[in-house]
């Protein structure tokens, strides 16, 4: 299945690529792959803030984590130009911004690698994945999650 045509299924439309708020680029290609930088979850615009473990559940930030994976989906397309080309996503590295005693940083990352899986199918969207609980990320939001895909 084309990959448009499960994102329409999802009821998913692609954002266009946010516009940095420091010093980087929004992805950087080289050779077959593409790096995407770090994206924050947002809700309404702004920054999703919050804490794990303190004023937020692991269901809140999986459905952060799931916001961030199909922001990431509209950098990608945009470093693309084709989300069908990709041929593999390699790794997720997922920062979560958490109580020193809050250990579900797995299961909120599991927001993002599920609809990954769904998006790209089990051979193309299984992926390597780090999870890290953290003491802040910037503009105080509850997830932070970066991305490496392989090109066709």
């Amino acid at each position: 299945m084309n990959v448009y045509d499960t994102l329409k299924s999802l009821n998913i439309t692609l954002p266009p690529v946010a516009i940095p708020a420091a010093a980087y680029v929004p992805f950087v290609k080289t050779g077959s792959l593409v790096f995407l930088s770090g994206h924050i979850a947002k809700r309404d615009g702004q920054a999703w803030v919050g804490q794990l473990g303190k004023n937020m559940g692991t269901a809140e930030g999986q459905q952060a984590a799931r916001a961030i994976a199909i922001d990431l989906l509209g950098t990608l397309h945009a470093a693309v130009g084709d989300l069908n080309q990709v041929k593999r996503i390699v790794k997720v590295m997922s920062l979560v911004n958490s109580t020193g005693d809050f250990t579900e940083q797995h299961l909120v990352t599991n927001g993002c690698s599920e609809l990954l899986g769904q998006v790209f199918g089990p051979q193309v969207g299984a992926h390597a994945r780090s999870a890290f609980g953290v003491a802040q990320i910037p503009m105080g939001a509850c997830v932070e999650i970066e991305l490496i895909a392989e090109l066709a």
